[in-house]
């Protein structure tokens, strides 16, 4: 239930119902010219909905009647064809806030954009349709397609991630977005983007090392913003390809993530970068950070070793909770080789910012090579959150920069990852109608409240039944009305959930591709390239730069310095790769003074594509929640008094893993083992308060005769001009109530054949004396022992 003021609580409590509303449209207060209003929420299911408790997505709808202003009818002001400087606070995406409440207070009813708009010339409304937050929600979905997941044969993401992901893109954040996700010549650039929302799926970059399981969870407990990667031992590692293969020297780069040392198996995380050298040479770029020692640490090296700076700062060992850490590399150099300057930025737990000076590296072990960016890596102890790498900085980030401050507004609430998933299903339609399908698949639920807050929970939060109501509701007060439906369909005891089996996939080679043609990056200049690449086919990460030292393996490139190959060029190209209408678009960007080629020591074409694909496609199969044991009391009640009641699952690739499966389809019987009825259209004393998923006490002494606790799925409100306000609530009962006893009733038989009297011996014998008496009769033995013959 939403919070309301002292004022409301008295007017309530007193059952006052003297109500007001607030009403903006692009802003602007119109609540003195709103001749009615309704609001109207509900959960979609695709079972009955005495079934399930709560299923799929909610999309509010606020229509507002309005008048017009002065000598001025509202067709005139507000109609499509109005001046502009009047009808634009109605037209279609315009926002819309309502409040409404009891005696002067209001509370947050709806906010959301304008639908559509309908004014009836001759009269003086306009009618103004608006939809919630789900209206932003509008754009193409688009999910990557990474392929780690079968790779190491783990999950690599989860249904949470994609909500996550979803609805960044639709503006709706649950932790700072990207900071620069969208390609521009000359602009900083988002290379790794990992939000670790329930997976390790990235919309910018691509995962790489993917932990196993049972070493992490994802937890929102302890989580710096909604949901965190939660290592169960120290040292955890995952790693991410970037999108762009910069080069070393030649970038500025900033890493940074977000970490709880307050919770944890330990005190470090480590934010590494991998720079491919000549040959099987690294070189490394690292920030850690020791909550325990007190100290910051920023490292230059290779893999025989290196150098680093140290930062002390009391507040690293002292204070705990959410930090955001960061580090600044700025490896900017004419030559082939960088002593990087470095710069570590964080923020404490209580805002402090601590920002250690600029330095450049000297000591020989600390020299960069020529090289690209190869991964990122994460190595950590404790709660991280939102990882990210970032080029073409100029400058170290400001602190309003690190912090994002005025940038993002939270507003997102995810649950419980509980859908695993190996390979991350192709989507088609907009964002909110995939987040509707995996909340179908689910049994969970998308919605946004009267804020403009996002709810994404699962099924989960339903396991026990509630004890104690929100609010109880009686007909000698409350309730003015109230209809109780119970229908059989509601029983289901016997339900099937299937999904994809991916145990036992490897990744094996897909499509391979040798460039045609010796493609030529002018120097300080830029090539791009498009590749057929089917929507059907795997992400791949940029090419890995070949010398001629050894060839990389997968997707790779060699670039020369003529067009007959005869010199290998080592950091000198930044490489990215993104998807386009069906292409594969590779931007080669020459940092170097000179004209490079794409060719080989024999001067043919050397770029060569490689995706990678499942071993096999996942099999279909079936999980099975059914009565197994006559200790489940209320499973033997259902199929005596109902019979066996099967529900099948829609199939879906959403569900990937047995163990899901299984818990879903108990989650379903759990539901419908006994027919939960509905009481529906129940008029109540009007409540702002009352929201979707609430528990509330039904008290009826007056007709239905009943005492219940009853989740909330359904809320229409509608008020006019006068002040008159009429709510109406759509209840699922919590409990089935007592099991059937049909005392004093003797049930009839599901069947009754008619009656036959059949032929006895003495009777054959009377009719037919003899033998050849009855062969000549010519009837079956059938006829003669069912019939009148005898």
């Amino acid at each position: 239930m939403q919070q309301a003021d002292e004022t409301s609580e008295a007017a309530l409590a007193a059952g006052e119902r003297t109500t007001s509303h607030t009403t903006r449209l692009g802003g602007k207060d119109v609540s003195a010219q709103v001749q009615s209003w309704q609001v109207e929420r509900s959960y979609a299911t695709d079972l009955p909905v005495a079934m399930r408790a709560f299923s799929g997505s909610s999309a509010a709808q606020c229509q507002i009647g309005l008048s017009g202003t002065g000598d001025r009818s509202a067709p005139e002001l507000y109609s499509p064809w109005a001046a502009r400087a009047t009808s634009d606070i109605a037209r279609p995406g315009q926002s819309v806030v309502h409040e409404s409440g009891v005696s002067t207070s209001t509370l947050p009813a709806f906010r959301g954009t304008v639908r559509s708009r309908s004014a009836a010339s001759g009269t003086d409304s306009v009618q103004v349709t608006a939809l919630d937050g789900a209206e932003r929600l509008r754009g193409p979905a688009g999910l990557p397609k990474p392929y780690a997941g079968f790779l190491w044969s783990r999950p690599v993401s989860s249904a949470t991630w994609c909500v996550s992901e979803l609805l960044r893109q639709g503006g709706l954040y649950a932790c700072p977005p990207a900071r620069y996700p969208d390609f521009a010549e000359g602009k900083p650039l988002t290379l790794v983007y990992a939000s670790l929302h329930g997976g390790f799926s990235t919309p910018y970059g691509q995962p790489e090392i993917v932990p196993d399981p049972s070493s992490y969870t994802f937890r929102r407990d302890g989580a710096p913003h909604e949901m965190a990667f939660v290592p169960k031992s120290k040292g955890v590692t995952a790693s991410w390809f970037p999108r762009s293969r910069i080069t070393v020297p030649g970038n500025r780069i900033f890493t940074e993530a977000w970490v709880n040392n307050a919770v944890g198996y330990g005190d470090r995380v480590v934010l590494q970068l991998e720079l491919n050298r000549t040959g099987a040479t690294v070189g490394y770029l690292k920030l850690e950070v020791d909550f325990a020692e007190g100290w910051v640490r920023i490292t230059s090296s290779d893999s025989s070793g290196g150098w680093f700076f140290q930062w002390n700062w009391s507040a690293v060992r002292s204070l705990r909770g959410v930090w955001h850490i960061g580090a600044y590399y700025d490896t900017t150099s004419s030559g082939t080789t960088v002593y990087p300057t470095v710069q570590p930025r964080l923020t404490a737990p209580d805002g402090t910012q601590l920002l250690g000076g600029a330095v450049t590296f000297s000591e020989s072990a600390a020299l960069q090579k020529s090289s690209e960016l190869g991964q990122l890596t994460l190595i950590t102890d404790m709660p991280t959150e939102c990882v990210q790498v970032t080029s073409g900085l100029s400058a170290a980030p400001t602190q309003a920069e690190f912090t994002q401050a005025g940038l993002w507004t939270k507003s997102v609430e995810l649950d419980d990852v509980i859908l695993p998933l190996f390979s991350l299903p192709r989507v088609s339609g907009s964002q909110w109608e995939v987040i509707s399908q995996m909340a179908k698949a689910s049994m969970s639920t998308a919605e946004l409240d009267e804020r403009g807050i996002f709810r994404w929970r699962n099924y989960t939060r339903f396991a026990q039944k509630p004890t104690a109501p929100d609010l109880t509701l009686t007909t000698v007060r409350e309730i003015a009305s109230l209809t109780a439906t119970e229908e059989i369909d509601a029983c289901r005891n016997y339900c099937v959930q299937p999904y994809k089996d991916w145990t036992g996939i490897k990744a094996a080679s897909g499509t391979t591709y040798t460039d045609e043609a010796v493609r030529t990056i002018p120097a300080s200049g830029t090539t791009t390239v498009k590749y057929l690449l089917s929507d059907e086919e795997y992400d791949i990460s940029p090419p890995g730069t070949d010398d001629d030292t050894g060839v990389t393996p997968g997707t790779n490139v060699r670039f020369a310095t003529t067009k007959a190959g005869t010199t290998a060029v080592k950091g000198a190209v930044d490489l990215m790769v993104r998807r386009e209408d069906g292409y594969l678009v590779v931007r080669f960007s020459n940092r170097s003074t000179q004209t490079l080629y794409t060719a080989k020591t024999d001067g043919t074409p050397s770029f060569y594509l490689q995706t990678l694909k499942p071993t096999a496609d996942p099999v279909d199969r079936n999980a099975i929640a059914l009565l197994e044991s006559t200790d489940d009391a209320d499973g033997v009640a259902s199929e005596k008094f109902y019979g066996r009641q099967e529900y099948t699952a829609e199939s879906t690739d959403w569900v990937q893993d047995a163990s899901t499966a299984a818990a879903l389809a108990k989650a379903m019987r759990t539901a419908g083992v006994l027919p939960v009825p509905v009481i529906g259209d129940v008029d109540v004393l009007y409540d702002p308060r009352i929201q979707l998923g609430d528990v509330v006490r039904v008290v009826d002494t007056s007709g239905a005769a009943l005492n219940t606790l009853a989740w909330v799925v359904g809320i229409r409100t509608s008020a006019t001009a006068d002040g008159g306000v009429q709510q109406t609530l759509t209840l699922r009962g919590v409990d089935p109530g007592d099991n059937p006893a049909d005392a004093g009733l003797t049930p009839d038989a599901p069947s009754k054949p008619a009656t036959v009297t059949y032929a006895t011996y003495a009777s054959v014998a009377a009719a037919f004396p003899t033998l050849a008496a009855l062969t000549a009769s010519g009837l079956t033995w059938g006829k003669i022992k069912e019939s009148a013959y005898v």
